[in-house]
Parts: structure tokens; C-alpha cells; sequence
């Protein structure tokens, strides 16, 4: 049945999550933590998702940002089982636009491996496998990974996990990438495919993230920014480039983690000169 339309509500959150500690919260916090999240243009977005599933409430939430994404590669992909490997460099849109662009290529027939809170965006549930990564994966989860990875859908990963940091360099680039892409590719025979994101979040982004950082703080707050960063890039054009696929059978199973190095590599291999880490 269709899902009905979402709608964030931080107040109504805080007041029954804190109960009675809620009276003790200023006003003015909860209004600065509804425009930092840009919980209006939020609420907008969902309602355009609304009634919609999957690959379409992708397209729709791209629609209304006026996001359009141009791809390269994809039309020279040969017919197979694949596991798409991309850098994560905005943290949300890019997973949209990842979902909208392949599913729209193989009929709507993709997986795409997320943290498990992002399952309570209704709308993409159809398209989200769920990942605990801050506990034990679930009996249920580990098995709805694995009858997909047996299916005839596309995999779809962000073997990082979290966006794109600043490097001590001043580059823009990924965290390490976790083995699991490579175990999986190899245990279920799928092809791997590169895809380099050819896009950035604001200066800002990454500078707090730095300095939260050097002040010791282990929970990524700058997190909290990430809606205000999806918005800014409204009216944009994200560019897309797709590489030729990796057999599985060339991956060296017994050394996952430098596997999955060596394929961060390919994939930075794959950008512009001047987007290089």
C-alpha cells in the first residue's frame, strides 16, 4: 500500500523523548534545531516522496530540489550481477541520486546496504538493506542482505560509511573502506563496480568536522548539518562516472582490507585532476 506522507516534528520529538526534562529546554534551542536541519524544506521534500516508493521517491525528492545527475559510463556496462562501490562525498543526496540513476537502468531492480536508522524514511524502504553499525546485525538483516546479494538486484554501497572527511592534506576524501564489499563481492560472485561522485559539501562542513575532531569529541555532530548541506546543492547538476567492472575472481580474498583500499584507489583514480585526493 502506498506510504503516507512523512513529516518531522523536532518538538514533538524532544517532548517525548525528554518528558518531563522537556520544560527545561529554551525555545529558541529547538527553533535553532528545526532551521539547522531545515525541518520545513524537509517536511517538502517528504511530502513530494509521498505515495511513492523506492525508485520513484528518489526521483521525486530529486525533482523537487531540481537536482538533475549526469552520468558517465553507465550505457557501456555490460549485462550481470554487480556490486557498485562509490565514494560518499555528500552524505545523503548522493545516495538519492544513486538510487534514482540505477534504478532507472535496471528497472528498478537495486539494493543499497544503509545504516539502519535510515530506515525509518518510509519511502525507501523498498531499495534500503538495513546495517547495524553500532551493534550486532540482526538475525532478520543479516538474512534479507543475503537473499539479495542471491538475487538479480544491483548491490549498492558506501563501503566508507560515513561521508567524506578532510585529509590532513586539505583533500576532500573518504574514510577507509570496510572490507564487507570485498567479502561479499567474492562469496556471491558479483562483479564490482567503481563509481566516483564528483561532488563536495560546503568548506564549512569539513572544517567542523575537523575541529570536532581535534577537540576529542568522538560523535559526529557535524552530522546535524547535513540537511542545510543537501539544500545547497538545489538547481544542481552531480556528475557521475561509472568505471569498467572488476571480476570477482581477480579479488584476493584473503587480504579483504587491502582489496578494499586498492578500490578506494581505483575509484580516486577515476576523478578529475582536480577533485584528486
Amino acid at each position: 500500500m502506498a506510504n503516507q506522507s512523512m513529516k518531522i516534528d523536532v518538538d514533538s520529538v524532544l517532548r517525548a523523548r525528554l518528558s518531563s526534562r522537556y520544560r527545561y529546554i529554551p525555545r529558541w534551542v529547538v527553533r535553532w534545531l528545526e532551521r539547522t536541519i531545515c525541518q520545513d524544506q524537509l517536511n517538502v521534500v517528504l511530502s513530494k516522496m509521498a505515495g511513492k516508493n523506492g525508485v520513484d521517491a528518489a526521483t521525486a525528492a530529486l525533482n523537487e530540489m531540481d537536482v538533475k545527475v549526469d552520468a558517465t559510463g553507465l550505457d557501456r556496462l555490460p549485462e550481470g550481477r554487480f556490486m557498485f562501490v562509490s565514494n560518499h562525498p555528500l552524505g545523503g543526496l548522493d545516495g538519492l541520486a544513486l538510487i534514482s540513476l540505477l534504478g532507472h537502468r535496471y528497472d528498478r531492480r537495486i539494493k543499497f546496504l544503509v545504516n539502519d536508522l535510515l530506515m525509518a524514511v518510509e519511502p525507501l524502504r523498498d531499495v534500503f538493506l538495513p546495517v547495524n553499525k553500532y551493534g550486532k546485525q540482526s538475525r532478520v538483516n543479516a538474512s534479507q542482505i543475503e537473499e539479495a546479494l542471491n538475487s538479480d538486484n544491483q548491490f549498492i554501497t558506501f563501503p566508507a560509511g560515513l561521508c567524506s572527511r578532510m585529509q590532513p592534506d586539505g583533500s576532500i576524501a573518504d574514510l577507509t573502506w570496510q572490507k564487507a564489499a570485498v567479502v561479499q563481492a567474492v562469496n556471491y560472485q558479483r562483479d564490482i563496480v567503481p563509481v566516483f561522485f564528483d561532488a563536495r559539501n560546503s568548506k564549512f562542513f569539513y572544517r567542523f568536522a575537523k575541529w570536532r575532531k581535534r577537540l576529542g569529541i568522538k560523535f559526529n555532530i557535524e552530522l546535524i548539518f547535513l540537511p542545510k548541506e543537501m539544500f545547497k546543492q538545489r538547481g544542481a547538476t552531480l556528475h557521475v562516472l561509472i568505471g569498467n567492472p572488476i571480476p570477482w575472481s581477480e579479488l584476493d580474498i584473503s587480504k579483504p582490507k587491502q582489496e578494499a583500499a586498492r578500490l578506494r584507489d581505483i575509484v580516486y583514480a577515476m576523478a578529475p585532476s582536480a577533485n584528486k585526493p
